[in-house]
């Protein structure tokens, strides 16, 4: 058995790609759009699983889009999905600077919280040893759920 992928619902596609690739950092690997289904498949993977991504050979984040507009509700129920970062003070400013809430700030050095324009939960990690505490973060107060 192997892991293949996390499916996600979004609603605004262009405010997820947004999200998940310019401000996450995630690669868009595949994409298949479906006249008959009235739907759109976008497959995303981390930057370092890119080229085992292309080989079926790490997990990936699939994007569903239906054209026809649908509310969706639950983000919290579904949990999370997890990144590792290389340094997770400059990924929460860049996802800051970006309009996105740091849910949890990384006040740590090692563990934030944000979610996506759908409200799906993301917590980013620290790869490698904790960061030493740093300003603005260190004090900064969780906002909203997580």
């Amino acid at each position: 058995m192997r892991y293949l992928h996390t499916m996600v619902r979004v609603k605004d596609l262009e405010a997820s790609l947004h999200f998940y690739c310019e401000l996450l950092g995630l690669v868009n690997v595949h994409r298949m759009d479906s006249e008959k289904g009235r739907f759109s498949l976008i497959f995303l993977a981390a930057p370092d699983d890119v080229e085992r991504a292309k080989e079926a050979k790490a997990p990936l984040l699939e994007l569903t889009y239906n054209w026809d507009p649908e509310d969706y509700t639950g983000g919290r129920n579904f949990g999370h999905l997890a990144y590792r970062v290389e340094n997770i003070y400059e990924t929460c400013q860049r996802l800051q600077d970006g309009g996105v809430t740091i849910n949890r700030p990384p006040r740590d050095g090692h563990m934030a919280f944000v979610r996506s324009p759908d409200g799906i939960s993301i917590e980013l990690l620290q790869e490698g040893e904790h960061l030493a505490p740093q300003k603005p973060w260190a004090s900064m107060a969780n906002t909203g759920e997580w």
